[in-house]
């Protein structure tokens, strides 16, 4: 049910109404939060989605959940979304709303996976190489992950940009030379 289309047009709206109330980073806030529940509570995103729950049961669930949570725009945008029928869209136009917040602020994202835990010197190591290819004035934010697959190393995801400096993917590099047999001519 992903429609980027929609999603953007929600956000963008939502972005104006709270760029008109200065509440940009309050409703920012919220929506950060509203994406922390989609990704750690995937009942609650079928829930949303779910064709049998009523609009009416839904918006009470949402109500709970969000009240006192959230800022006042946000609330009224979540009931405006059960209203038209599209809060299964809500966990896409939460991501697009966060997304073109940062293009506004510059901010750009960066993702970290580690086989194991990063330290925050090694981190801060990768991130001080980051900011020096980037132009002046962007800011990052930071998110890390772990893959036990990985064996040793790092993969770097940023801006459209992969950098995978991991073990396993130089154990696959080796994997090819071998099927490919790229060895064996030079041996006559």
């Amino acid at each position: 049910m992903n429609n980027p289309r929609l999603a953007g047009r929600y956000a963008k709206s939502l972005l104006d109404l709270a760029t008109e109330q200065n509440q940009v980073d309050t409703v920012c806030a919220d929506m950060k939060w509203i994406l922390s529940i989609c990704k750690s509570n995937p009942d609650f995103v079928s829930l949303l989605r779910s064709p049998i729950v009523k609009p009416s049961t839904k918006e009470k669930i949402l109500t709970s959940i969000t009240g006192g949570k959230v800022g006042n725009i946000t609330g009224a945008f979540i009931k405006l979304l059960v209203i038209k029928a599209r809060e299964s869209n809500l966990p896409e136009i939460a991501a697009t709303y966060v997304d073109q917040f940062n293009a506004i602020r510059n901010i750009h994202k960066v993702k970290i996976t580690t086989a194991a835990p990063i330290s925050d010197e090694m981190k801060e190591t990768i991130m001080t190489n980051v900011k020096a290819a980037a132009q002046p004035g962007q800011t990052f934010e930071v998110d890390t992950q772990i893959k036990n697959e990985l064996i040793g190393g790092f993969v770097l995801e940023t801006g459209g940009v992969l950098v995978d400096a991991s073990i396993l993917r130089d154990l696959k590099d080796i994997q090819k030379q071998f099927m490919n047999n790229d060895y064996l001519h030079r041996i006559r």
